[in-house]
């Protein structure tokens, strides 16, 4: 005959934030362990790409994390994936450029 098994948390029901696996004790009983929630994991605010270097973990982990393990060492390190660093930089570069550009015909059209 199967054991059966009570829940060891005031929540009764199957729900999401109450996930259970069954586990043999060193006694030889078996007992609800609480599995946590699965963590998403920081994702790039522009392109929604997984944030390489940065764990994935529930919130309230993150702060258990000092500051270098939250972010990378780079502009938008933590918020934004190196590709999407690399065009923002590369657009603004460009942008500089034509009006640079802008402002050299203009002066030679005075002449």
């Amino acid at each position: 005959m199967v054991q059966r098994v009570n829940y060891r948390r005031r929540l009764s029901y199957n729900t999401k934030s109450n996930r259970v696996r069954i586990s043999k004790t060193p006694g030889g009983n078996l007992r609800y362990l609480h599995v946590g929630k699965h963590a998403k994991g920081p994702r790039c605010g522009d392109c929604g790409l997984a944030l390489a270097g940065i764990p994935a973990l529930r919130p309230k982990e993150y702060s258990r994390l000092n500051k270098s393990q939250k972010s990378v060492s780079r502009a938008y390190g933590g918020s934004r994936c190196s590709t999407c660093v690399r065009t923002r930089i590369v657009r603004a570069f460009l942008i500089e450029e034509q009006k640079i550009v802008k402002k050299v015909l203009k002066a030679q059209g005075k002449k």
